[in-house]
């Protein structure tokens, strides 16, 4: 661990960056845990105000500072709302990891990130296990959903109405894969995500049956991860460089065009804090990855050309979409998903108010401030609710989980699929 002068000499280097908050309040208006509380601290002019204060060395509780930091979604739109740019989301990663490089990683931590999601093989097996006795502690409650909830009274399970790990990851059913593209097809790599891999793999399978459709070549290599937002969130940076590297070794740039993901938050990690926050080689081997990496309903539309008919998205079945926070505010993505849809045929999308706005997963933010975080999710259920939908399609997983809990908790009778599975079930077989 870090000394205090080593503490407040690393957090001088955020002032450049700190400097540009003009404390305007814009913040304010779109910050879901400051739509909450109204406190201050939980909106990140507060936050950017804590830390200007640790760099004029006024630092006396380094544990408090990180408990404030850690009120935070990280879904970017303060960032996606400042007019003067201020990357907030970076900054407060890169804080949380000074912090955690001062304060240390508390047990639980250290055994989940170093022992568990830095080691894919590892984690693999430990999912595998804990999917054999999910039985034992979950039991079905909405069949629409497909959502359980436990048997007994747990600290991580009570309340909760959550999607259960696949019998098979996909990792299983597809260990690895390298076929050609037809007719001059593209080649396209899948970066699987650990949520796809581990309660969505119908997703994966998914994408794989849209790829080939379009006559693209796949590459799917073995032993892949988690992208490593997990641990960096946590201020694991270690943990989060090592799988960054574990996965540049993966995906050769060389074997494909395009790398796509079915996951918002892994494409928006991959596209922009792989090679923002590593150094040297591993950061220019990012870039270089980077460029080439897309969402999947982005990397159909826009390069394979799939597009609905004339009229398409009027009639049928209604669906609605929820716009993950780092597809549309990190990435500029929200057309492709709706026009994926409209090519699917047979819904009528009917948008839902605030289809951007958070949904309040956050990740870990769901697991530490569980009740905050329901209470903005809540919002969300009750706007996809008012459109009457049967399903309510998004582009993240952890959203997908999110809007699953409230949606079943609520007792709706509303399917959440990802936009690929709604285009890949119109698909000939």
């Amino acid at each position: 661990m870090a000394d205090l002068a080593t503490l407040r000499g690393l957090l001088r280097g955020l002032e450049e960056e700190l400097v540009v908050c003009m404390r305007c309040g814009m913040c304010q208006a779109v910050c879901p845990v400051f739509g909450q509380t109204g406190r201050e601290a939980d909106v990140a002019r507060g936050k950017l105000a804590l830390l200007d204060g640790l760099l004029q060395a006024m630092l006396e509780d380094p544990e408090g500072v990180r408990a404030r930091l850690e009120r935070c979604l990280l879904c970017g739109s303060c960032a996606a709302q400042c007019p003067s740019g201020v990357n907030a989301l970076g900054i407060f990663l890169k804080a949380r990891a000074i912090l955690a490089g001062y304060l240390g990683l508390s047990p639980a931590k250290k055994a989940i990130f170093r022992r568990l999601l830095a080691h894919p093989r590892v984690l693999d097996r430990a999912v595998a296990f804990a999917a054999v006795f999910q039985r034992l502690l979950a039991r079905p409650v909405n069949e629409t959903v497909g959502t359980s909830c436990g048997r007994i009274p747990a600290p991580v399970l009570a309340g909760r109405h959550f999607r259960p790990l696949a019998a098979e990851p996909f990792h299983r059913r597809c260990p690895s894969r390298e076929t050609p593209p037809r007719e001059g097809g593209p080649r396209v790599a899948l970066f699987t995500g650990c949520l796809i891999d581990k309660i969505f793999p119908s997703v994966a399978e998914a994408a794989l049956r849209v790829l080939d459709h379009r006559g693209a070549g796949v590459f799917v290599p073995p032993g892949q991860g988690c992208c490593g937002i997990p641990a960096l969130s946590g201020g694991d940076l270690a943990t989060f460089r090592r799988l960054v590297a574990w996965h540049l070794d993966l995906f050769d740039p060389g074997r494909f065009d395009v790398l796509v993901t079915c996951c918002a938050t892994c494409t928006a990690t991959l596209k922009k804090l792989w090679p923002a926050l590593c150094e040297g080689p591993v950061a220019a081997r990012a870039r270089a990855l980077a460029e080439k990496t897309m969402d999947i309903s982005q990397f159909l539309v826009r390069r394979l050309g799939v597009a609905g008919a004339p009229g398409a998205g009027r009639e049928g079945r209604v669906v609605t979409v929820h716009d993950p926070c780092h597809l549309k505010k990190s990435l500029g993505v929200f057309a492709e998903p709706r026009e994926l849809i409209r090519a699917a045929g047979g819904w009528a999308l009917r948008e839902m108010e605030g289809s951007d706005d958070c949904c309040g997963m956050g990740g870990s933010f769901n697991l530490a401030h569980y009740e905050l975080s329901k209470a903005i999710g809540r919002l969300k259920r009750a706007r996809i609710a008012a459109t009457g939908c049967e399903v309510v399609a998004t582009g993240c997983p952890a959203c997908m989980l999110q809007i699953s809990d409230m949606l079943s908790q609520a007792g709706d009778a509303i399917a959440v699929r990802h936009p690929v599975e709604l285009y890949a079930a119109s698909l000939p077989d």
